[in-house]
């Protein structure tokens, strides 16, 4: 018999079992990734429906089994994360970390790190910061979960940290321009797409202040790091494809969204002129 026991956690997905009942994708901040089985939150009446909602964080009771199903009993602290849930663009991306890091962990392995970053970044998502340099910053910090660790510190080479550096996946990380003749399959990356990609891979999301991105810079970042996950990472996410949809829809959709609704990451030139 399993243990009951009190944990955080953050809501993974959610499917119905039977007529009333779900079974609940749950990353833990004590047991990592599990799979509950929540008894009649189908129901109108049931006190645990709102617990159980996609975007949702919460203290959770529940028995802990250490092989099959565990189990969902109770909520507490429930923390929804109100903007996800109206903004389809929000949503969107809210739901691609939440696929990714579904993707990236094994079961009932705890990672009270990984843990901390997705709820830093479902917070700044929520709170208004500009959802693709979160994501983007997340995927990159992701890649070691992948079994990928690309060298962005310096020269995979040499070890020279002084650019300018081009991306390789032969060396596994970044070449100074003195072994940019090593391969020539190398990204051919802008400047500042690396730049931002070394930022990405060091910066706390919890001391994430404002980073302010041009959108031509923004589309040349997204595509380094897409490449990067293609070659070497190798997962297709229909949420990740949604999101590359969603870019093609233009101003339309973008229009309809709240104008008073500034990001904190607003598009300027601020830390591209420091290049």
């Amino acid at each position: 018999m399993g243990k009951v026991e009190e944990f955080e956690g953050i809501i993974l997905s959610v499917r119905h079992h039977h007529e009333n009942d779900h079974l609940v994708k749950i990353f833990t901040d004590r047991f990592g990734k599990l799979m509950f089985f929540s008894r009649g939150t189908a129901k109108r009446n049931s006190k645990m429906k709102t617990a159980i909602l996609p975007f949702t964080k919460a203290t959770y009771i529940g028995t802990i089994n250490q092989t099959g199903l565990s189990f969902l009993n109770d909520a507490k602290d429930r923390e929804q994360y109100q903007s996800m849930q109206t903004d389809i663009f929000l949503n969107a991306y809210a739901t691609y970390l939440l696929n990714l890091t579904d993707a990236a962990l094994e079961d009932r392995v705890p990672n009270g790190t990984l843990y901390h970053k997705l709820a830093a970044s479902l917070r700044e998502i929520d709170e208004g910061s500009d959802p693709q340099i979160i994501v983007n910053i997340f995927e990159i910090q992701l890649l070691p979960y992948f079994g990928v660790a690309p060298e962005l510190r310096g020269c995979s080479v040499c070890g020279n940290t002084e650019g300018p550096f081009d991306y390789s996946d032969r060396y596994g990380g970044l070449l100074c321009r003195n072994h940019w003749q090593l391969d020539k399959h190398r990204y051919h990356a802008s400047q500042r797409a690396i730049y931002f990609l070394r930022l990405f891979s060091r910066v706390s999301i919890d001391q994430l202040g404002i980073i302010s991105v041009k959108e031509e810079t923004k589309k040349e970042i997204q595509h380094l790091i897409d490449m990067i996950y293609n070659e070497t990472v190798g997962i297709k996410l229909k949420s990740k494809s949604f999101i590359q949809k969603m870019g093609q829809w233009g101003d339309v959709l973008k229009e309809s969204r709240n104008p008073d609704n500034k990001q904190k990451n607003e598009v300027s030139q601020t830390d591209e002129d420091k290049l």
